[in-house]
């Protein structure tokens, strides 16, 4: 590990700093449009907006590379997101919010693509798996900074959307100034969601269903907190669980899943995810919502990746990249529908929804694991591949860098 930040601290410094400022920007619009007059039900469609960017500059971004190069990619979506950053506050209007998050959906994934190629081409094949794991740690630890700095007093309304532009805006220094020679993109073969279902239904519908959990968290979280009354200091509190929750787990549950059979410790991670939802619905006390959201965080994170791995255990090695875009998009198209299911039932129910639909997500991959834990055996622990822990904010190059070090782990284990 030491080894990794030697040779990796200016990009993954450079991360955390993009993270803080993308972590800020989603908890602050939260908190913002409700002072707005925004009802729930248009938040949803705000903050459904980023994630439909994000996907779309999922296929378009590594097109966008190939024909202008790194650095000027980089550095034309970083001007943007500067940019909307500071008109949130001047355009008050929620055409011009759904508009600046579907642009900042778009940049931030085209600047993710662009940082992570990088660092998966600072990685050797021993030093990929700790690579990842630096690079998990620093997204998470960015957006639980990010909560915060919510607590900055902001006397003009623009202060708190000034920081997150002025922190992207440095981010780029140390990674542009600092890097290695810019990587080649390479084409890999596409596979079909037919084909991705056909070998892991599990992994497909878990992954579809976990899209939908994580943009309650990453997008709603501050709707709900505000909503439920909660004070600014109890919302970053409350967000921020999540993200601890998911730092907690993820490398425990890592463990235990080389060990068994990967279904069952989704069928357990992902019930105790539903309860902890439960709970935060029937509690009123604030420290048991924010244990609830501790929990969840806990539970949803880590399964992200355990799915994943669980997929690439039926995959032979040379399908395993292809896999990658099309969890991604399933990925994606769960976490547009999330936000605006959420939004609208909270908007005819209460704040108890956010919590509701989280439970019965998580209760539905839960069950769906224990159905097909009844329709073909357990693949044999020791012929399957390594747990690699991957947060679910990444982009396409994150998702092909840890396809990479599963096929490094098969290829040593072999």
């Amino acid at each position: 590990m030491l080894g990794v930040l030697e040779n990796s601290w200016a990009l993954l410094l450079g991360m955390l700093l993009l993270m803080v400022g993308n972590g800020l920007q989603g908890s602050l619009l939260g908190v913002r449009g409700a002072e707005a007059g925004f009802s729930s039900g248009t938040m949803s469609i705000v903050m459904s907006a980023y994630f439909a960017g994000f996907l779309f500059a999922s296929k378009m971004a590594p097109e966008l590379i190939r024909r202008v190069g790194h650095v000027r990619v980089f550095a034309a979506l970083g001007s943007f997101i500067s940019a909307v950053l500071i008109l949130f506050p001047a355009l008050q209007h929620p055409a011009a919010w759904v508009l600046g998050r579907l642009v900042l959906g778009f940049c931030f994934c085209g600047v993710y693509v662009t940082a992570e190629s990088w660092l998966n081409n600072t990685a050797s094949n021993e030093t990929r798996g700790q690579t990842l794991s630096a690079y998990m740690i620093v997204q998470m630890a960015g957006i639980i900074i990010a909560q915060g700095l919510l607590l900055v007093p902001d006397v003009s309304g623009f202060l708190l959307f000034i920081i997150p532009s002025v922190l992207v805006s440095i981010s780029f220094a140390p990674i542009l100034l600092s890097i290695s020679p810019t990587p080649a993109f390479e084409s890999t073969k596409r596979m079909t969601l037919k084909q991705l279902y056909a070998i892991s239904p599990l992994g497909m519908v878990g992954i579809f269903l976990l899209g939908g959990v994580f943009a309650a968290q990453f997008g709603m979280a501050a709707v709900y907190a505000t909503e439920a009354g909660m004070t600014l200091v109890q919302t970053s509190i409350f967000i921020a669980a999540f993200y601890v929750g998911a730092l907690i787990m993820q490398y425990p549950l890592g463990w235990i899943s080389d060990r068994v059979d990967r279904r069952g410790l989704v069928l357990v991670v992902a019930a105790g995810g539903a309860a902890a939802a439960v709970m935060g619905v029937i509690v009123s006390n604030f420290w048991m919502i924010s244990f609830a959201a501790l929990v969840i965080g806990g539970a949803s994170n880590p399964l992200y990746s355990l799915l994943i791995a669980y997929t690439n255990d039926f995959m032979e090695v040379e399908d395993m990249a292809a896999a990658s875009a099309g969890l991604l998009f399933i990925n994606g198209v769960g976490a547009i529908t999330g936000p605006l299911i959420i939004g609208y039932v909270m908007q005819w129910a209460g704040p108890a929804a956010f919590f509701a639909l989280i439970a019965g997500l998580l209760t539905m991959v839960s069950a769906y694991a224990a159905y097909r834990m009844t329709q073909r055996p357990a693949p044999d622990v020791d012929q399957t591949g390594a747990y690699a822990p991957l947060a679910p904010q990444s982009s396409p190059m994150a998702m092909e860098f840890a396809q990479e070090y599963f096929i490094d782990q098969a290829e040593e284990d072999e």
